[in-house]
């Protein structure tokens, strides 16, 4: 496989027709750029170039090699071109459909790096307990669970995440030891109200109260944590908010935890604009980083 050094070298070679002038436009000797010129044609096991009193004139199949060479670097320019376009004029509104758990202990680090490094962009998360309209344009980019199956999207997963049962200290202190699911039972749970859960895969207490609707119960993740911190009862948090809360504690860590992923959806046509790209970009590499973060704190304290 070929590096940009390989066909740079070959490049200049084939364009100026000798060593000497190959060398003094790449700022490199004649005799490295012959050895470069020779390494490359016995990785393809082909003679590239035949040397004539008037210097370097390309064989049929050095002729070949520069077309596709020629493509590369083509396409290599309007991709470095279109990238520092879209860098140079990113701005305006961009609006962000994502769970409130993501939207509470994840996008608001993410997206105030982006803004500072992107000052003329605005952006506003969107954080409601259903999924996100893009074809009315209702957000301009979703982060779902569970990404559609029908519809002119385009689907990236992000990241996997995991969750785990916790409960304040307080409350582990003051109650019946928890040694396996089946201690449970006679424990406060806390989770989502379930005739609002419009994912199956955020009805997580299911698992380990099957037929038990929680005790304490809220739509939103960020409430849900809030009641586990005041000492409310036990349920599934999220580890990359658990390191949010520093009383909240792991319960049967070993033996009971989830794992669910983040998906980034756009509408099909969103491709074609070189800023709705570099958003995407930055979010998906900004979420991956922020949450691989967060859970590092969780699992090694």
């Amino acid at each position: 496989m070929l590096n940009w050094d390989d066909y740079r070298i070959f490049l200049d070679v084939a364009r100026t027709g000798s060593l000497s002038a190959a060398s003094t436009s790449l700022k490199i000797d004649p005799a490295t750029v012959g050895r470069r010129i020779t390494r490359l044609e016995q990785s393809l096991n082909a003679k590239l170039f035949n040397k004539l009193p008037r210097g370097y004139q390309l064989t049929p199949e050095g002729t070949e090699l520069l077309d596709h060479i020629k493509q590369i670097e083509s396409t290599e320019k309007i991709a470095r071109g279109s990238l520092q376009k879209a860098t140079a004029t990113i701005s305006g509104n961009f609006r962000i459909g994502a769970p409130d758990g993501l939207s509470n202990f994840v996008l608001p680090r993410v997206v105030a790096d982006i803004q500072k490094q992107h000052p003329q962009l605005d952006i506003q998360i969107l954080s409601l307990p259903r999924v996100f309209n893009l074809s009315r344009r209702e957000v301009d980019l979703a982060i779902m669970v569970t990404p559609p199956k029908t519809g002119r999207f385009v689907t990236k997963k992000i990241v996997d995440y995991q969750l785990h049962l916790a409960a304040h200290r307080d409350y582990l202190n003051e109650s019946p030891p928890i040694n396996s699911k089946a201690d449970l039972k006679s424990h406060t749970t806390i989770g989502y109200i379930p005739d609002l859960i419009f994912d199956p895969s955020l009805d997580h207490m299911a698992e380990v109260t099957p037929n038990r609707a929680p005790n304490l119960a809220s739509n939103s993740v960020a409430v849900q944590m809030r009641m586990l911190d005041m000492g409310g009862g036990i349920g599934f948090a999220h580890d990359f908010a658990l390191a949010h809360f520093e009383n909240l504690q792991i319960i049967l860590r070993d033996t009971v935890s989830q794992q669910r992923a983040f998906y980034l959806v756009r509408d099909r046509d969103d491709r074609a604009s070189e800023q709705a790209n570099l958003i995407a970009t930055l979010l998906n590499d900004g979420i991956k980083t922020e949450v691989k973060r967060l859970e590092d704190i969780v699992h090694n304290t």
